[in-house]
């Protein structure tokens, strides 16, 4: 049992924590190309309802776990095979005599000692925003659009530029949206396709523990990154069903929105795309874990994974001096999306080099992690050491990049208001649309793409490779970097290496 400590004053409310269990299965012996040495493409998914037997919490573990709770005068108010948690509550003062090893949040809970073969973290208690979205605001004078930021794009004129293939009528599934708060409001949705000429996408709101479609009013909140999200999307797969997974922007909350995502067989998703993320360090190695364990399950439904690599350089905004990667994006099991600045002309693209508008504005999040070891379909790209003192071998971000210069980027409607927003928020649902087109094309899921991207599809012209700029410690080069990834899409060329 972890030391008990001394509750600190004032914490007698009631608070509810989870206690998440390994899964009963791991993703290796599944044939996740994960960090083993098999660079395989994972091509037999499971049926969603198989997700349970083969990978929900053992029986017994969660039993175990409850009855440690109830011994020790908590209360059991709720528990998942599938989503392998046990919901305890209590007052702050007790859990943290228990469980704590400080008064901080997430980080200061450890599962007691006679569970950690079974419980891999303990969620809850954080009292601050959990993640942070990752677009940027383009800073508009009073003029109407598109002459206030004439470098601009709308969403297709980008689609075009990357030469993405044809969207076929029928048959394009869902893209899944998780939102860590704010919302949207259908009367801009509907004045932003209609002055497309674009369908007005069905969105399908799907609240998880409590979230909802609860738009600020600010359009530069968490409301833009929603709406961001919303109109990127359905500009680029017109008729795709999109599900916006709404949940409270904590541990628990971000890790429940992914699971309900893999679970959800009245949407099914094929992509899900994530916008928010944050510094590694502020990560805990078991919260980690538990998130790790949900992508994993939903690579083995086939749910291709897009994460935002984060908006604040090589730093991702931390003061210690040091290099950091964002997280989730740094997972080996998603497709991290970096950032770039894209100019056009002709029709064509005239410039585009790597995202950076540091020290006044945000620049591509990318380096690489000190936490999470180089995954073997990365081994042959030329992943540097970390810049830092230990010289980590770990995982490289980003995989992939796109336009996210706030100057070049998006043009959108959010609560009423026209503006303009760049940010990596803005290329996790443009690849993401990308994917789900490819997808549509090929008939099939592509789950985890990044064993493919790797072996094949960077050798087969899929990618523009950005070779110039720089995102802080890191430069672009020639083939893969820690700025741009492989570089931005040539969507024809991607399709015909997926379907290779």
């Amino acid at each position: 049992m972890a030391a008990e400590l001394p509750a600190p004053a004032g914490t007698d409310n009631e608070v509810e924590v989870w206690f998440v269990l390994r899964p009963r299965e791991e993703g290796a012996s599944l044939g996740i190309p994960h960090l083993g040495s098999r660079p395989a493409l994972l091509r037999d998914h499971l049926e969603p309802e198989e997700l349970e037997r083969r990978r929900g919490a053992r029986t017994e573990e969660l039993d175990r776990a409850a009855a440690w709770a109830l011994s020790h005068g908590l209360q059991v108010v709720g528990a998942s095979l599938l989503d392998r948690r046990v919901r305890i509550s209590g007052s702050e003062g007790e859990i943290r005599a228990l469980l704590g090893r400080g008064v901080g949040g997430t980080a200061g809970l450890e599962p007691p000692e006679e569970l950690r073969d079974a419980v891999v973290a303990v969620l809850g208690l954080g009292t601050t925003p959990f993640a942070r979205p990752h677009f940027r605001p383009f800073p508009l004078p009073d003029l109407p659009l598109p002459e206030a930021a004439p470098l601009s794009f709308t969403a297709p004129e980008i689609a075009a530029l990357y030469q993405f293939p044809a969207v076929p009528s029928i048959g394009l599934g869902c893209l899944g949206l998780v939102e860590l708060g704010g919302g949207y409001e259908p009367s801009s949705l509907a004045a932003y396709f209609t002055g497309l000429g674009l369908p007005v996408p069905q969105v399908a709101t799907v609240p998880v523990l409590g979230g909802g479609n609860l738009p600020t009013g600010d359009p530069q909140g968490p409301d833009g990154e929603v709406t961001l999200d919303i109109e990127v999307a359905g500009a680029l797969v017109p008729g795709a069903r999109i599900a916006a997974y709404f949940a409270p922007n904590t541990d628990q909350g971000f890790l429940a929105a992914i699971q309900a995502a893999t679970h959800d067989l009245a949407n099914r998703p094929q992509v899900l795309s994530i916008s928010w993320g944050g510094p590694e360090p502020g990560w805990p190695p078991g919260v980690r874990a538990a998130f790790e364990h949900a992508f994993e399950d939903a690579a083995l439904v086939g749910i291709t994974v897009c994460v935002a690599a984060g908006d604040s350089g090589s730093s991702d905004g931390m003061t210690d001096g040091l290099a950091h990667v964002d997280y989730p994006a740094a997972s080996p099991l998603v497709l991290a999306c970096g950032g770039t600045r894209l100019l056009a002309a002709g029709g064509g693209i005239s410039s585009e080099v790597v995202w950076n508008d540091l020290p006044s504005g945000g620049a591509t999040g990318g380096g690489v992690s000190r936490a999470i070891p180089l995954p073997s379909w990365q081994s042959g790209a030329g992943v540097p050491p970390d810049v830092d003192p230990g010289r980590f071998r770990g995982r490289g971000v980003p995989d992939v990049a796109g336009c996210a210069d706030p100057e070049t980027g998006y043009r959108v409607l959010v609560d009423g208001q026209a503006a303009v927003f760049g940010g990596t928020s803005a290329v996790a649902p443009l690849w993401g649309a990308l994917v789900l087109v490819c997808s549509a094309q090929l008939g099939r899921r592509l789950g985890l793409l990044n064993p493919l991207l790797y072996s094949r599809a960077s050798a087969e012209g899929a990618f523009r490779d950005i070779t110039r700029g720089d995102n802080g410690v890191y430069r672009a080069k020639v083939g893969w970097d820690p700025c741009t990834g492989w570089g931005s899409p040539v969507g024809a060329a991607l399709l015909r290496a997926l379907g290779a």
